[in-house]
């Protein structure tokens, strides 16, 4: 649960939304590699991490492995992935803590990192840990439930994967045909673009319609 938190934050919901905003469709191929390397990390490592009772990988490594030259790899491994992870975090936080506080971004950033030191020192990486199970439970439910009602409202379907293809409410358009419609209006690409190096698309209707 902690580490799917990760896998919802800042990293996803801001950035991988403006690369589908900005892409279409198609930008979504990141997203498949982003959620890929999630379930190799829930499968193959997230298990032993349990049952050694760790919170760590290099702590993990280095008790399985015997081989304090193993923990530091891990551990040289860990920081060049976590500085490139927490980039996208810390703009995420900027952002978000600039726009719910009403300040300038350089605040925001401040305020946010603030509060994450606070916890950090506090708890250590088990308090980090548990904080991000209780942040797992709120964005699973904030990502779920408008979605669900979203749905429900457009399409009458309360299943967003299959509301996605269904047709408005309405019986004006379908779904995609309208989501295409608002993007464009706000500057976006077209939602049902091409997946990239494809001809496959989205939204078969708005190809024979052009």
């Amino acid at each position: 649960m902690a580490t799917a938190a990760d896998w919802m934050s800042a990293a996803s919901f801001i950035s991988m939304a403006g690369l589908i905003a900005f892409s279409g469709y198609g930008g979504s191929v990141y997203l498949m590699g982003w959620t890929g390397g999630y379930v190799l990390l829930a499968m193959l490592l997230a298990p032993y991490l349990r049952k050694f009772g760790k919170f760590t990988v290099p702590e993990f490594i280095g008790d399985r492995y015997y081989s304090r030259t193993a923990r530091i790899v891990a551990v040289v491994c860990l920081i060049i992935v976590s500085v490139t992870y927490v980039i996208g975090q810390m703009k995420g936080i900027g952002v978000a803590f600039s726009r719910f506080l009403e300040m300038s971004y350089e605040w925001g950033l401040f305020v946010g990192v603030g509060v994450v030191f606070i916890y950090a020192v506090l708890g250590g990486m088990k308090g980090i840990t548990y904080t991000q199970i209780a942040q797992y439970c709120v964005l699973i439910f904030a990502y779920t439930i408008p979605a669900i009602f979203i749905s429900l409202s457009l399409t009458g379907m309360p299943i967003p994967q299959l509301g996605l293809g269904s047709q408005m409410a309405d019986g004006s358009m379908s779904m995609l045909d309208k989501l295409d419609l608002v993007v464009t209006e706000l500057g976006f690409k077209e939602y049902s673009t091409h997946i990239m190096g494809s001809k496959f698309n989205l939204n078969p209707a708005s190809e024979v319609l052009r």
